[in-house]
């Protein structure tokens, strides 16, 4: 499975102490070499980014058509990591492009390409019984805390599902 990333999801599950859901859904993941530098040359991310810079499944990549990037970022406004990550996403046909951002989500589905974002991540781990509701509602709480927004209407969202799915298994 290839699983492309922009900034976002990895710095949540960073915050939340979940990054290891990375490896374990998903084998590697790929970012940008615009996403790698804002995660470790921004200083909001300090303590990420050494992880960052030591995570096995976690590898690096460089962009092929720099002019796409260009072009996405002059046409949709998007920043340089959420634009190499589409690109990236689309040159090599990714299976899933992890995405929290609204714009990025967008230009992403307009294109055909298969998202997901930090949520998205953490219930997938639930289906998959790596978490609990518990910890999904403390990862909610820490990132939050962290300056991470999410909506009421998603974590709502979030709740509803959690709350079908644990009595579905009743």
């Amino acid at each position: 499975m290839i699983v492309i990333s922009d900034t976002t999801p990895i710095i949540s599950l960073l915050k939340a102490g979940q990054l290891e859901l990375l490896k374990k859904l998903f084998g590697e993941i790929i970012i940008p070499q615009a996403v790698f530098t804002e995660l470790v040359s921004n200083s909001a991310f300090a303590d990420e980014a050494e992880t960052v810079r030591s995570c096995p499944y976690v590898r690096v990549r460089d962009v092929v058509e720099k002019k796409s990037v260009s072009i996405l970022q002059r046409v949709t406004g998007l920043d340089a990591g959420e634009s190499e990550a589409i690109v990236i996403a689309e040159e090599l046909e990714a299976d899933l492009l992890l995405v929290d951002e609204h714009k990025g989500r967008r230009v992403a589905q307009q294109m055909g390409i298969p998202i997901t974002g930090t949520l998205g991540i953490l219930l997938l781990a639930f289906d998959e019984t790596l978490v609990t509701a518990e910890e999904i509602d403390s990862c909610i709480e820490t990132m939050m805390n962290c300056g991470i927004r999410i909506s009421n209407g998603l974590r709502k969202e979030v709740k509803v599902y959690l709350t079908q799915a644990d009595m579905g298994k009743a």
